[in-house]
């Protein structure tokens, strides 16, 4: 077996190849702006995950941190994803905290050998219609999964189902608390309008465009924080529920392992992993195009394998790269990974120096933000163009979308696959096709007492379409069968054992086989099932003409049987 070339080269080591003090300072600039951005973002995720919100900002720091230094791309930033909400809710309420560390460490195994096996081009070939199903319902899940915390209802436990999410909101919805809601919509309208009045008067007026580097998120938390302390409004915050949030380094925690647990534990692991590269090599194609430059797929992988081997056993949670932020640290003026190491510090100095006061923030707030976080997740255009679409994409994305909502994500993205393939399967195979060739130009293969056919095959010859050559033993010709193959691109082992049984018969039954332009992959598995052998050498023609003009001679020797 050849095993892939050990490589592990940073995207750091280039980048900082004729670094100067200009593009320090805008990577120190972009780095601290990123910090604060994801300041209220990793704690929001940490929350809806089910979590304490320490472990959001454990993840952004320390991921973040080993992510900049080891990836494969220049600008990325790496922290806790709206993604993952779903799934690391469910693994919290079904398995317990110490099993999430195990499923996220383990996952983090799966990355590493996704990059070091060099499967990062792989992750281009899931279907678009899967990846924007299961993104639309993820973000459903998001917003549904804040309407507690939007309107202040009082629930002790929220379930993970969808169906006991709808049954417990039903039953607590007179528990409504107004001041919560009015405090939530109030956040989730200025974030809003910052969004959409910001660039438009930035355009008036230079100073209101350097403003708008600053996230709606953060100045909504920081004014409802403020005003919910001022006006002593009986809102939920994260001192009332939590406690606060420590302001110390987390501790290395280690869970109690067994193989009963991670063998329950493989499924969500893989999912978590198989997210993790979607969302950090598709953000990375984003930063590519927004800075000109290429990633290295392996070694994003690789380095996100690493952070969430790393991150769980300090308190942190999954971790992923992030389109938000990474959109942000370019858009602040980085150009190398140092942007996101001086965003890892930041939110370091953060939680050091002001994490006393992160316990007034209120819940309504970080739910107005993650509930516009879930809008500017989904792409919701895609299903007003579905008409224009073939019915099998959209049954797949449909099907995607409403099973990740309704069952799980696993299951989701498995019967999507499955779809995606077998859709694929039979387009393949309907371009596959099998024609006759008109013989009555050739007088010498046309006479009464000649019966002599020939066919031309067309696309692949897999799995998929051997029936095609199926077909060709239901009408044998009584003399001679000339089998044209020159437009074959691929031959897979089904087709090859078509062929062969195709030889067989014709030797069986006394025809002639006179195959015709075999080149290239079809030859190579030609010659290795036996296909040739079959044939017989003197039976193989470099094209049509050649194989009819030998047609026309008098019958030769048969090729031996296999």
């Amino acid at each position: 077996m050849n095993w892939p070339a050990w490589e592990f080269q940073p995207k750091i080591r280039v980048a900082l190849q004729g670094y100067t003090r200009q593009r320090f300072l805008r990577d120190v600039g972009a780095g601290l702006t990123v910090g604060v951005v994801a300041l209220p973002l990793a704690m929001a995720f940490a929350i809806a995950s089910g979590l304490k919100p320490e472990a959001g900002l454990f993840t952004a720091i320390i991921a973040g941190l080993l992510v900049s230094l080891l990836g494969g791309s220049r600008v990325q930033i790496g922290g806790p994803a709206g993604a993952f909400i779903v799934i690391v809710y469910g693994i919290v309420e079904r398995y317990g905290l110490a099993n999430l560390i195990i499923a996220t460490a383990m996952s983090g195994v799966i990355l590493f050998a996704m990059g070091f096996f060099r499967m990062g081009t792989l992750i281009r070939f899931i279907p678009v219609a899967v990846v924007i199903g299961f993104t639309n319902g993820i973000a459903v899940l998001i917003a549904l999964s804040q309407v507690k915390d939007f309107l202040g209802l009082r629930v002790t436990a929220m379930p993970a189902d969808f169906f006991g999410i709808l049954s417990t909101l039903q039953h607590t919805l007179p528990t409504i608390n107004l001041q919560a809601t009015a405090v939530a919509t109030l956040c989730l309208g200025g974030i809003v309008l910052w969004r959409v009045a910001m660039p438009r008067l930035g355009v008036r007026h230079p100073w209101a465009s350097r403003l708008t580097v600053v996230p709606g998120s953060v100045v909504v938390l920081v004014l409802a924080t403020v005003g919910v302390s001022l006006l002593k409004l009986p809102v939920e915050t994260i001192g009332s529920r939590f406690g606060g949030i420590p302001s110390a380094l987390p501790a290395l925690q280690w869970p109690a392992f067994s193989w009963a647990s991670a063998r329950f534990l493989f499924i969500p692991a893989v999912t978590l992993a198989l997210l993790g590269a979607i969302e950090s090599l598709l953000c990375a194609r984003v930063a590519d195009g927004m800075i000109g430059d290429r990633h290295n797929p392996n070694q994003e992988l690789m380095a996100q394998g690493i952070a969430n081997f790393v991150t769980p056993f300090f308190g942190g949670m999954p971790a992923t790269g992030t389109i938000a932020r990474t959109g942000t640290n370019v858009k602040s003026g980085a150009s190398t990974p140092v942007a996101g190491i001086v965003h890892s510090v930041t939110l370091l100095l953060i939680v050091l120096l002001a994490a006393p006061l992160a316990q007034d923030i209120p819940l309504a707030a970080m739910a107005a933000i993650l509930m516009f976080v879930a809008w500017n997740m989904g792409e919701w255009r895609e299903f007003l163009h579905l008409r224009q679409f073939r019915l099998p994409y959209r049954v797949t994305l449909l099907a995607v979308f409403f099973l990740t909502v309704v069952f799980d994500l696993t299951v989701a993205v498995e019967v999507g696959l499955v779809a995606a393939c077998i859709t694929f399967i039979y387009r393949i195979s309907s371009l596959s096709r099998c024609e006759a060739v008109d013989l009555s130009s050739h007088p010498a293969l046309t006479g009464p007492d000649r019966d002599i056919a020939g066919y031309r095959l067309y696309g692949a010859l897999f799995f998929g379409a051997v029936k095609l050559v199926e077909d060709l033993q239901d009408r044998l010709p009584r003399d001679a069968l000339v089998l044209d193959l020159k437009n074959v691109i691929y031959i897979d082992s089904s087709g090859a054992d078509t062929l062969n049984d195709l030889a067989r018969t014709c030797t069986r039954v006394g025809v002639r086989l006179l195959v015709c332009g075999l080149s290239h992959q079809p030859l190579d598995i030609a010659r290795r099932s036996g296909f040739v052998y079959l044939v017989g050498a003197g039976h193989l023609y470099p094209d049509l003409n050649a194989g009819l003009a030998a047609a026309a001679q008098p019958a030769a020797d048969l090729p031996a049987a296999a």
